[in-house]
C-alpha cells in the first residue's frame, strides 16, 4: 500500500486504532468491489467480484491481529460486507449489516477495521445488502493460532478452503423482483464448490492437488442461500478438528451434513493409490438432490477419477445423529492458552428464556417470515446509530416480541424486531421449527453452546437432555424439520447483534431481529466509540457526534 494511501487509512481509523493493543500488527487491504461475468454453470451471468476474484479473496489472519479492508464500492448501488462468525468484541461498528452500518453507497469507499480477538477458527465474509449474496461477493476467512498456543494436531502439508454453496442461474436483481412481488426463489439450479461446478467424467481441473503420504487441513464452509450440502472426498476419510472456532474431539467421518452458514475444518490424508478422487457436494432436504463434483489429484498422477462416487445419505434422522456426535475438545486451548473445557458453561444459572418460533405468512398478498410474529424491516437509518444518538424512539420499538410465543400464530406484523437483552445475562434461547423444511439460524458477536436438537416442541423439562458438558461452542445452528434447538450463552458483548435465518430468502423477507446489549456504565470498557469514519444516514446524518465513551 502507497505511503499516502496508509496515513489515510490511519487518521480516518484514529478512533479505532486508539483503543488496541499497541503490540498487535496491522495487515492492509484494499478490495474493489465490481460486476463481472462468470459462468458457474456453464451459462455467463452477472457476478459480483472482488480484486476482479469470484468467490473473493481469502482473508487470512491470526487472533488478534488488526485487520484494516477499505472497500471501494463500484456498483451501482449500496453495498456492505458482513464477517460471518467473527464477534467483534465491543466493536458491532463493523459487523456490517443493515442494522449496525449504513450502507457503502455506489461510488464511494468505506475501511472495516477490526480485529478478531480471542478468537481462532474457519469463518467466511459475504455481502449482507439486498441478495448481493447471490451473485457472490463472498470469500473464506481464517483466523489462525498464535505460535505461543498449541494446537491439537500436527501441522498440515497445507491449509485450504473449501466453500460450498448452491447457486442460480439468475441475476441477483432478478431474484430480489420475485421476492418482492410475491413469489418464491424455488430450488437451487445447481451447486458450486470454489465457484464452480463439474461433472462426472467431464474434462475436470483439479481444485487441489495432495502428495502421497502427506496430511492436509480444509477449512469447509457453506456459503449458499437455503440447501443443507452434504460434502465428501471419494475414498478418504475427514477427521473433523475445529468447527467455527472451537477445537472439537476428533473423529473421522465419511461425509458431512454442512448446514447453510456453518464451517468445519478437516485433516485429510492423500493415503491413498495415487491417481484422481472426486470431492461430491450435494443438497439434502430437498425433493430433488443438486450435486456437483471437484476433482482433488495427487500429485504426479494423470490417472481419471472413478465415477463411482460415494452416495449422500437420506433422511434428516441421519443428521441429527451427525450433530450428537460433535464434542467439544475440554483439553485443547483455543485461542488463549487456557483449556476450552476450563469454561463451565453448564453450571451457571438461566436467568432468561427466550423462545423464537419460525412464523410465516402472507402480508399484503406477499409471503413474509419472521419470529413470534412479527417480520423484521429494515430502517432507513440503522438501529444501532438511532440507539447511539439517543434517537430510538424515533426509529423502533424494544420488545415488540414476547420470549414466550403464543401456541398459534395467526398474523404477522411488519415492524422492526429489537429485543433488549441485560448486559451479562446468561440467557437461554430456543429456536422452534413449526414447518417441514430444514432452518438454520445464526447470532452475530457471540458464540453460543448448541446443547440440544430433538423433533417436536419444547418444554422446559427438555432441559434434563442438554449436553451441559462438552457442546461445541459455535455460532450458527441447524434446527430440523418440526424440531427445536437450544443454545446457551451470555450476552457479556455489548452492542447491537443480528439473529437471522442463514436461509436467505427467509432472512430477506424478514426472519430476523436484532438484540441490544447495553452497559449500563457506558465506558470503553465494554463498548468501543462510534469509529470516526462511520457513514451517517436517515435521522442522524449531519449530527455531530455524541459524546465519547470514557475509561
Amino acid at each position: 500500500m502507497q505511503g499516502g494511501r496508509l496515513l489515510t487509512v490511519l487518521v480516518c481509523l484514529a478512533s479505532t486504532v486508539a483503543l488496541v493493543s499497541a503490540g498487535d500488527p496491522y495487515f492492509y487491504y484494499t478490495w474493489n468491489v465490481t460486476y463481472g461475468t462468470a459462468a458457474p454453470l456453464g451459462i455467463p451471468q452477472q457476478v459480483i467480484l472482488i480484486n476482479g476474484q469470484f468467490p473473493g479473496p481469502n482473508l487470512n489472519s491470526t487472533s488478534n491481529n488488526n485487520v484494516v479492508i477499505n472497500v471501494f464500492n463500484n456498483l451501482d448501488e449500496p453495498f456492505l460486507l458482513t464477517w460471518s462468525g467473527l464477534q467483534h468484541r465491543k466493536n458491532s461498528w463493523q459487523d456490517g449489516v443493515t442494522g449496525t452500518s449504513c450502507p457503502i453507497p455506489a461510488g464511494t469507499n468505506f475501511t472495516y477495521h477490526f480485529q478478531p480477538k480471542d478468537q481462532i477458527g474457519s469463518y467466511f465474509y459475504y455481502p449482507s445488502t439486498a441478495l448481493h449474496r447471490f451473485a457472490g461477493g463472498f470469500g473464506g476467512l481464517r483466523v489462525n493460532s498464535r505460535l505461543l498456543i498449541p494446537v491439537p494436531y500436527a501441522d498440515p502439508e497445507d491449509d485450504r478452503t473449501i466453500l460450498i454453496n448452491d447457486w442460480y442461474a439468475k441475476s441477483h436483481t432478478a431474484l430480489k423482483n420475485f421476492l418482492d412481488s410475491g413469489r418464491t426463489l424455488g430450488s437451487p439450479d445447481g451447486v458450486l464448490i470454489n465457484g464452480k461446478s463439474g461433472k462426472l467424467g467431464g474434462n475436470n481441473a483439479p481444485l487441489f492437488t495432495m502428495k502421497p503420504g502427506k496430511t492436509y487441513k480444509y477449512r469447509i464452509c457453506n456459503v449458499g442461500f437455503k440447501s443443507t450440502l452434504n460434502f465428501r472426498i471419494q475414498g478418504h476419510k475427514m477427521k473433523l478438528v475445529e468447527m467455527e472456532g472451537s477445537h472439537v474431539l476428533q473423529n473421522d467421518y465419511d461425509s458431512l451434513d454442512v448446514h447453510v452458514g456453518q464451517c468445519f475444518a478437516v485433516l485429510v490424508t492423500a493415503d491413498q493409490v495415487a491417481k484422481n478422487y472426486y470431492m461430491v457436494a450435494s443438497t439434502r432436504f430437498l425433493k430433488k438432490e443438486v450435486s456437483t463434483v471437484g476433482v482433488m489429484s495427487y500429485e504426479g498422477s494423470n490417472v481419471q477419477a472413478s465415477s463411482d462416487i460415494p452416495k449422500a445419505p437420506v433422511g434428516w434422522a441421519w443428521s441429527l445423529n451427525q450433530f450428537r456426535s460433535f464434542r467439544w475438545n475440554l483439553t485443547a486451548s483455543a485461542a488463549r492458552p487456557n483449556p476450552q473445557g476450563s469454561y463451565h458453561y453448564g453450571k451457571i444459572n438461566i436467568t432468561r428464556t427466550i423462545k423464537l418460533a419460525n412464523t410465516k405468512n402472507v402480508v399484503n398478498g406477499k409471503v413474509r417470515f419472521g419470529f413470534n410474529g412479527v417480520s423484521h424491516v429494515d430502517t432507513e437509518t440503522p438501529l444501532k446509530l438511532a440507539e447511539y444518538f439517543g434517537m430510538s424512539e424515533k426509529v423502533f420499538k424494544y420488545n415488540v416480541i414476547k420470549d414466550e410465543p403464543a401456541a398459534k400464530i395467526t398474523t404477522l406484523t411488519v415492524e422492526p424486531n429489537v429485543l433488549n437483552i441485560t448486559f451479562r445475562t446468561f440467557v437461554e434461547v430456543v429456536f422452534e421449527n413449526h414447518e417441514k423444511s430444514m432452518q438454520s439460524f445464526h447470532l452475530d458477536g457471540y458464540s453460543f453452546f448448541a446443547v440440544a436438537s430433538e423433533p417436536g416442541r419444547w418444554t422446559p423439562e427438555k432441559r434434563n437432555n442438554y449436553n451441559l458438558l462438552d457442546a461445541v461452542s459455535r455460532h450458527t445452528v441447524q434446527v430440523y424439520p418440526k424440531s427445536w434447538s437450544a443454545i446457551l450463552l451470555t450476552f457479556d458483548n455489548a452492542g447491537m447483534w443480528n439473529i437471522r435465518s442463514e436461509n436467505w430468502e427467509r432472512r430477506y423477507l424478514g426472519q430476523q431481529l436484532y438484540v441490544s446489549v447495553l452497559s449500563p456504565e457506558k465506558s470503553l470498557r465494554d463498548e468501543y466509540n462510534i469509529p470516526l469514519n462511520t457513514n451517517l444516514c436517515g435521522i442522524v446524518k449531519g449530527l455531530p457526534l455524541p459524546t465519547p465513551y470514557t475509561i
